[in-house]
């Protein structure tokens, strides 16, 4: 049973992968085939030859992006990770473990586990790899960085509940195109979900009890978390659907509630399916929940945003990566040196 279950998401996921490939391939094909030459040119060329031709249009709707575009997609990037580093920010203070620790650090190491965990999937595990090197070397226990991950990664989660709970209640036509839910049931639901976060909320307020398990205490954070992460998980998935919102062309463009509900949507599905980056299975989404815009624009302004926030900051995290491994040995190094003893 369990070599079943260690097969059985990987290999969920690059199904997905591959049907959202495919969905995504026929939905640009088509799309580049909406003028008569280009269509022709498609009737005629083979697998490669058609992906050259996407390619070119989709490399024309990139041009097309205006300067600003790109600068507020920048803007909006810094706002996303910088609201990330407040997530661990929130979760240390949680563990009243905050003093000690700078702003410059948990920033950096915040940086580099989103980095390195958006771009290869299981962020729970991978970052959790990341901020135990990092942390640990800042004094905290095991369970403790357990206890930051869990928080960070529920942070995340409330500002996808809320809000998703919002889009639901007054954009409840974004799911149409995914599932043939009531209009109605889907405000329901979206009222579910801001339920819950006022129910998460009143717990903190009467100071619900801490849970004991195995002698492991487990806090309820107090209001003086709380009311950050109302702030921070919004704030981060704003300027994540911000990079995409900026980089669309006006003609067309839905508004920022539907893009940022298309986010949230294709977000989450690409985290369901363990797919490193939501590839494909993102774009797939996308597309389905928009499917009023040009296909290529809106792969366009996804490129963008994989570019900004994906990409780019994985290739800036690695080195600070050899920066504080090159420190850590080096202070191993000088412990051994001051106590006659050699560490492995």
């Amino acid at each position: 049973m369990k070599r079943i279950k260690d097969f059985f998401w990987p290999l969920l996921g690059l199904a997905a992968v591959l049907w959202s490939l495919d969905v995504l391939y026929e939905k640009l094909r088509s799309e580049a085939a909406t003028s008569e030459k280009t269509r022709l040119l498609l009737e005629k060329a083979g697998f490669f030859d058609s992906l050259s031709i996407i390619a070119a249009e989709i490399g024309s709707k990139l041009h097309a992006i205006p300067w600003h575009g790109y600068l507020m997609a920048m803007l909006a990037t810094l706002l996303a990770y910088l609201a990330l580093a407040w997530y661990d920010r929130i979760a240390l203070i949680h563990l009243q473990r905050e003093k000690g620790i700078s702003w410059v650090f948990i920033t950096i190491c915040s940086f580099v586990t989103y980095a390195i965990s958006h771009n290869i999937g299981g962020s729970v595990f991978s970052g959790g790899m990341v901020r135990y090197r990092a942390y640990t070397a800042k004094g905290l226990s095991a369970p403790e960085v357990a206890v930051l991950v869990a928080l960070c990664s529920f942070t995340f989660a409330f500002g996808t509940i809320f809000l998703g709970g919002i889009v639901l209640l007054f954009e409840p036509h974004i799911i149409k195109p995914l599932a043939p839910v009531n209009l109605m049931v889907a405000q329901l639901v979206g009222a579910g979900m801001l339920a819950f976060c006022l129910l998460y909320t009143l717990g903190s307020w009467l100071k619900l009890k801490p849970l004991v398990i195995k002698g492991f205490k487990l806090e309820y954070p107090h209001l003086d978390v709380v009311w950050r992460q109302w702030i921070a998980a919004p704030m981060e998935l704003i300027g994540a659907a911000g990079i995409i919102y900026f980089t669309l062309p006006e003609a067309g463009n839905p508004g920022f509630f539907v893009v940022l509900g298309a986010f949230l949507l294709s977000f989450s599905a690409g985290l369901l399916f363990q797919v490193p980056g939501g590839l494909g299975v993102m774009e797939a989404v996308f597309l389905k929940v928009m499917p009023g815009m040009p296909a290529t624009e809106v792969f366009a302004a996804l490129l963008v945003w994989r570019l900004f926030y994906l990409l780019l900051p994985l290739a800036l995290s690695i080195p600070f990566i050899l920066i504080f491994e090159r420190g850590q040995m080096k202070e191993k190094a000088r412990i051994a040196a001051e106590t006659g003893v050699s560490n492995p």
